[in-house]
């Protein structure tokens, strides 16, 4: 054999077979997680040992009796909150959410949406839009800027996401109930979030309104990582691939809907209330 097969040979030889990626070909990357939170107030702890993972894409439901720590779970994920102890994590460790402010945490991708919507009543849904799209703000943009074509399409494909392009001449405030939980989820999207978390969205809706919703959360999946606290079972049941189910301050059960709901600590504690 020659001296230059030698070599080559020897080379490859040499060369390391590279590690399989650590998610796997089935997995999603993770987009989302909460490793060992605890949070304690005045000795009372309101989360204790808490790990969640969130994949990519994933729409999780969070549920739970009430006292259980959901709120202060969204609470630490959004800077609200701070830890005892433990870390959030968004898409690299780089990026740990416990040692940023709120406005840092909402810059990486975090979008909260609470119970009760927060729309702009007195400007009409496109200016809602217009006034949540992501980038510099301030009353002299607002009032005076002039949106580009690209940010009009963007309006526009979100407006008729939610199911509003009709009503975007107008005001806010005479929207039902339902029209403004979507116009707010919209906001959301306007600002171009990694991760939604959205609390209670159905609270008050109608029977149609839900499963509207319930659509329009389904379409989002995928393209977003989705976190659903409700305590409407029926609307849970209609989106969850995965439900986690937190009960005094820790996670109780996680899994499959089907596998959750009959989980005898589960029926005992929640669902069979």
């Amino acid at each position: 054999m020659s001296t230059a097969s030698m070599t080559e040979e020897s080379h490859e030889r040499a060369t390391p077979t590279p590690p399989a990626p650590v998610t796997g070909p089935a997995r999603r990357p993770l987009s989302l997680w909460v490793e060992n939170l605890s949070v304690s107030f005045d000795g009372f702890k309101a989360l204790d040992d808490v790990t969640l993972l969130l994949d990519s894409g994933e729409l999780r439901c969070l549920i739970g009796p009430n006292g259980a720590g959901k709120t202060t779970l969204m609470d630490c994920i959004t800077g609200k909150t701070r830890p005892t102890s433990g870390s959030v994590f968004l898409e690299s460790r780089l990026n740990e959410l416990t040692r940023l402010s709120e406005v840092e945490i909402a810059g990486l991708g975090i979008g909260r949406k609470f119970q009760r919507p927060t729309v702009f009543q007195e400007h009409t849904v496109f200016e809602n839009c217009e006034l949540a799209l992501k980038g510099p703000k301030g009353v002299f943009r607002t009032l005076f800027a002039r949106l580009d074509a690209a940010q009009r399409r963007r309006i526009a494909e979100i407006l008729e996401l939610i199911g509003l392009a009709d009503h975007a001449r107008r005001p806010a405030g005479l929207l039902a109930h339902g029209q403004k939980q979507w116009l707010e989820i919209g906001m959301l999207l306007a600002q171009d979030p990694k991760v939604l978390l959205i609390d209670e969205p159905v609270a008050g809706m109608t029977h149609a309104e839900a499963e509207r919703t319930a659509e329009l959360l389904k379409s989002l999946a995928g393209q977003r990582t989705i976190v659903v606290v409700e305590h409407d079972m029926e609307f849970v049941r209609s989106i969850a691939r995965n439900v986690t189910v937190l009960h005094e301050g820790r996670v109780l059960a996680e899994g499959p809907m089907a596998q959750v709901q009959k989980d005898p600590r589960v029926i005992e504690v929640y669902l069979g209330q």
